[in-house]
């Protein structure tokens, strides 16, 4: 008869998605996993099966984090204009502003090397990217966001002007650049 689980699994996959956050995929070992969930290596290993099967399911919770967050902003009873100064001031308020974001973080590490960590990268983006479209579109048609460009570049656009944000937290960017690039960024899809 096989043990019961000691642990909680979604307490523990977060715990891991903070560790491959803080410190990227091929610098986390398994005694980091270990300390910083409380549960012993053969036990991830049960349920996760390796680092990497852990890390793919860590990258799809962030990304299933940071999307929900999005849809709850997208889906508020405010105009798209109070939609993206929300997201604006989320951007500059964000604690984790030195760890930049998970997806480009592994981005950077892995580029196009892993397949299956390249999927959960696009789906992020894609995911991210639609959102903002429909934001953005609700807002043209208010007549509150600039309509010289489609809302599908817009968001595009937008997404790479924050990932870029991102980047710049990580490699150790001031909050004025980081807020300055953000700034201009949403100032410029503005009628």
């Amino acid at each position: 008869m096989s043990r019961p689980r000691e642990f909680d699994i979604d307490h523990a996959l977060h715990q891991s998605m903070e560790v491959f956050w803080s410190k990227g995929y091929k610098s986390t070992s398994y005694e980091d996993l270990t300390r910083m969930t409380g549960v012993k290596k053969q036990s991830l290993y049960c349920v996760f099966n390796d680092k990497r099967s852990l890390f793919l399911k860590a990258l799809a919770h962030y990304r299933e984090q940071h999307i929900s967050n999005l849809k709850e902003l997208e889906e508020q009873n405010i105009s798209p204009l109070e939609k993206l100064e929300s997201l604006y001031k989320s951007l500059l308020h964000d604690e984790e502003l030195c760890r930049g974001c998970l997806m480009v973080n592994t981005a950077m590490e892995f580029a196009k090397d892993d397949k299956e960590v390249t999927r959960e990268i696009e789906l992020m983006f894609a995911e991210t990217e639609h959102i903002l479209e429909k934001i953005i579109s609700n807002g043209q048609k208010l007549q509150l966001i600039t309509t010289r460009f489609s809302s599908s570049v817009l968001a595009a656009y937008l997404n790479n002007a924050i990932s870029g944000s991102k980047i710049l937290e990580k490699s150790g960017g001031t909050r004025e650049q980081i807020e300055a690039v953000l700034r201009t960024s949403f100032a410029i899809i503005l009628p």
